[in-house]
């Protein structure tokens, strides 16, 4: 018995000694449990990991080849000899060259940048990954996906972008267990299996969007993923073995903060991206977006002029966006037909000019509301943020015979239709000191209405102008019309901040207003605004619904 057992042993190592010949003669006749040996001895793995790989390898080799479970194995064996074990040496950093990176790839985003270079200052200091995990939020367009693009450039990265939108599972994010049939690593490692690198700056876009249903909770699973405290020993349930991902430059994205559960938006540090000014656009436009499409249609350099103000009649007229997608989407459109112009009627050049434009695009589609020729009583102009930048929003009210009724249409949200309420009773609770007669609120109906009845409207900065445009009508003084606001209303008649002021600021520009009354807690936020912005606008701060009507009556 014992000799058999020596014999056995013997011939099993004489076939392995020469297999391994065989294997080297024909490198690609290797087998595939050989190839595994070599992958795991080659990969830098923890002892974790290796005794788990190769704890999977017995059982191929003993299951062989014609086994159902072998290609689970395989694959599972594949998977993690990709994954870099191996912890990366630090690349030193040239802050200047960083600078430079992000100011080619993007015009612009000021404070964004600056927090940007001070975190990569922060690395190069340590000489290692650190701080907090950022996250942009903004409308589409803005460039926050882009912008991990540059990172990752600056810092001689690889690059790995996983998209979020509408994962209603968290095996997406943590991977299903290997027992199960089809099973697959989480879009986490799997990333980083992609980049093949420890340390890749991972953009995880649309944070906002993720689904949640009876199936899972994704957002809680990338609690772990986005904690510098626990991401040290991600566990991926395929993986298995606690993977490092400390390494990793995390960079999230976003629409709305609205759409972010709590717990996960406490362990990011949010940055805001707000929309372009008109400035901004062509300076975009010029330097990035019209070389980026003469070139993807094929344009030779100065086949294709757009002069200037025809490009500000396209960015005002033909788009309305925070950021420049549809900026981008009409020069393409332009382009295709110079393309046509250029071949069918063999132009030597084209000159886009604001007249001809519409040959190019058809006709305007955007005009914005521009500022009252005459002050009007009941008509007061209000500021508003929407999804896609500033706009602005004039608020008409009239008062009949009737039995004291408050109609409000327009389709107004709840928040909305309160703050109409709270204006109304501030105003029948001074009625006295401006002289209205005691018994006007029971004999008259008044009706507020906010145009554009289709598109729905709600949150509270509306409240001063409501106010304002229903005391005008009451006691029939005309509202500037060279002036909008913003603000919430109390019932005491304090004016309360706001958000999304650069936005409506930038609206109110468009619309060629003069004034604008802010709330004067919103200081801090017009302090903090680029001169350009701010640059032919009178912006008045006001505490209270009297100093409102004292600045807007005309």
């Amino acid at each position: 018995d014992q000799e058999q057992l020596y014999r056995e042993a013997a011939i099993k190592k004489q076939i392995s000694y020469l297999q391994k010949e065989l294997d080297e003669l024909h490198p690609e006749n290797i087998s595939d449990t050989r190839k595994f040996e070599k992958k795991i001895e080659e990969s830098g793995m923890n002892d974790e990991a290796r005794k788990e790989a190769e704890k999977v390898l017995n059982r191929m080799k003993q299951e062989g080849k014609d086994s159902h479970e072998y290609g689970l194995l395989y694959d599972y064996l594949d998977f993690v000899t990709s994954l870099s074990w191996k912890h990366p040496e630090f690349t030193p950093i040239d802050l200047n060259r960083a600078e430079e990176i992000l100011d080619e790839d993007h015009y612009g985003l000021k404070k964004v940048k600056e927090r940007i270079i001070q975190q990569i200052a922060v690395m190069a200091l340590n000489r290692k990954q650190y701080g907090s995990i950022l996250l942009f939020v903004g409308a589409p367009g803005t460039g926050k996906t882009s912008i991990g693009q540059s990172i990752a450039r600056a810092l001689h990265r690889k690059y790995v972008r996983i998209s979020l939108g509408g994962i209603r599972d968290e095996a997406e994010i943590r991977g299903h267990r290997r027992t199960y049939i089809g099973a697959m690593p989480g879009r986490i490692m799997e990333g980083m299996k992609r980049s093949g690198a420890a340390n890749p700056v991972m953009v995880l876009d649309e944070v906002d969007k993720l689904a949640k249903d009876y199936g899972g909770d994704p957002a809680s699973a990338l609690l772990e993923v986005l904690d510098p405290e626990q991401n040290s020993h991600f566990n991926d349930h395929y993986v298995e073995i606690p993977q490092d991902l400390s390494e990793v430059l995390f960079i999230a994205t976003a629409n709305d903060v609205q759409g972010i559960p709590r717990p996960l938006l406490d362990r990011m540090e949010l940055i805001e991206i707000s929309g372009y000014t008109e400035n901004e656009k062509e300076h975009i436009a010029r330097e990035h977006l019209i070389p980026k499409q003469m070139e993807i249609n094929g344009i030779p350099k100065g086949k294709l002029v757009i002069q200037p103000a025809a490009l500000g009649k396209l960015i005002n007229s033909y788009t309305k966006e925070a950021g420049v997608r549809s900026l981008e989407r009409n020069i393409g459109r332009i382009c295709r037909k110079t393309a046509r112009a250029l071949m069918e009627e063999g132009k030597d050049k084209v000159v886009v000019t604001s007249r001809n434009i519409s040959r190019f695009l058809g006709k305007e589609r955007y005009d914005y509301l521009m500022a009252n020729e005459k002050n009007e009583v009941g008509i007061a102009r209000g500021l508003a943020w929407t999804q896609v930048g500033g706009d602005t929003l004039q608020i008409e009210v009239n008062v009949m015979p009737g039995k004291g009724e408050l109609l409000l249409t327009g389709q107004l949200g709840d928040v909305m239709k309160e703050s109409a309420q709270a204006g109304i009773s501030y105003i029948r609770s001074v009625a006295d000191e401006y002289g209205i007669d005691a018994e006007f609120f029971q004999k008259k109906d008044i009706h507020v209405h906010i145009p554009e009845g289709a598109v729905p409207k709600d949150g509270p900065s509306a409240g001063i102008t409501m106010a304002t445009a229903m005391f005008s009508a009451i006691i029939g003084k005309p509202v500037r019309a060279d002036l909008a606001m913003t603000g919430e209303i109390t019932l005491r008649g304090r004016v309360l901040p706001i958000g999304g002021l650069k936005e409506k600021l930038l609206a109110a520009k468009y619309a060629k207003i003069k004034e604008v009354l802010v709330p004067a807690k919103n200081r801090p936020d017009i302090e903090e605004m680029d001169k350009e912005i701010l640059q032919g606008l009178n912006i008045q701060f006001v505490d209270n619904m009297k100093e409102v009507l004292d600045e807007a009556l005309a």
